[in-house]
C-alpha cells in the first residue's frame, strides 16, 4: 500500500505552529489536539522543522521549566525526514525505524500535503495481516 492511500483514509489534517511560538504554546497545542507532534512552518507554509513531545521533554530535562518560554525553533528538529505520497508503507516504516522517528510529513512537489505517524502505518500493517489470516482460514475451511 502507498502513503497516498493512507492520506485518503486519514485525511490531510496537519497541525502546525510558527517557529516563534513558545514551547508552552506548543505544549498546549499538542495537548488540545491530542497529537504527538506539530510541524513548524514559516510564513510561506514551508517546513522549518518538527516539534514533538519528546523535544519538549528533552528541553525541560536539560534546561528546566524556564525553557517553556523559549521559541519552538530553539527546540525543534530542523532536519526533517519526509515521505512522498507514492512511497510504500514498508519503505516509510523502515525509514522511521532506522531514524528512530515517529512522524513523517508527506510532501508533493515540495509542499506539505499530510502527515503519517508510525501508529498509522502499524495499524495498516495489522489490518493487512488480519485480512490475510481471515483469507487463509476461509481457504482452509473450504477444504
Amino acid at each position: 500500500m502507498l502513503i497516498a492511500q493512507i492520506l485518503t483514509t486519514k485525511g490531510p489534517v496537519v497541525h502546525a505552529i510558527a517557529g516563534d511560538a513558545t514551547l508552552s504554546d506548543a505544549a498546549r497545542e499538542l495537548t488540545e489536539k491530542k497529537v504527538g507532534c506539530v510541524i513548524v512552518l514559516d510564513g510561506d507554509g514551508d517546513i522549518l522543522g518538527v516539534l514533538s513531545e519528546r523535544d519538549i521533554v528533552r528541553e525541560v530535562a536539560r534546561r528546566g521549566a524556564s525553557c517553556l518560554d523559549s521559541t519552538v525553533a530553539s527546540a525543534m528538529s530542523s532536519t526533517v525526514i519526509t515521505a512522498d505520497p507514492g512511497e510504500s508503507v514498508d519503505a516509510c516504516l523502515g525509514r522511521m525505524t532506522d531514524r528512530r522517528i515517529r512522524h513523517l510529513p508527506v510532501l508533493r512537489d515540495g509542499k506539505l500535503i499530510g502527515l503519517v505517524s508510525i501508529g498509522d502505518l502499524v495499524k495498516l500493517k495489522i489490518e493487512e495481516v488480519e485480512v490475510e489470516a481471515a483469507s487463509l482460514r476461509a481457504y482452509i475451511a473450504s477444504g
